[in-house]
């Protein structure tokens, strides 16, 4: 994925690089954070999650590395590197951690 730096030039960077594990717990990193949007990087321990809520918009999540278990409207999804998932907008969803992972979320505000 193309970065900015300082100067304003792209830069080529790797996403699963981007953001670093950190123990029991969610690691967060915005990327891009617009009315039309956001993309936003994630880095879960073992065992951590996110608890059930809902969005007003759509969201995709694609796992980079490890295990993920998403649940939305209570069916449960399993999830390991080079899989994604669209989370609809206003349904229930939770995420947890089956192993370390790590994802990409686009939410599309419009």
């Amino acid at each position: 994925m193309e970065q900015k730096n300082e100067n304003n030039k792209p830069r080529v960077e790797r996403l699963v690089d981007m953001v670093e594990y950190q123990r029991d717990a969610v690691v967060s990193r915005a990327l891009i954070d617009k009315p039309s949007g956001t993309l936003t990087l994630f880095a879960f321990d073992e065992g951590q999650g996110l608890s059930e809520h809902t969005a007003p918009y759509d969201a995709m999540v694609y796992i980079l590395n490890g295990e993920a278990l998403i649940t939305i409207s209570g069916e449960e999804y399993r999830l390991s590197a080079g899989d994604s998932i669209i989370m609809p907008a206003n349904i229930p969803h939770a995420l947890y951690a089956i192993q370390k992972y790590k994802m990409l979320l686009s939410m599309i505000r419009s």
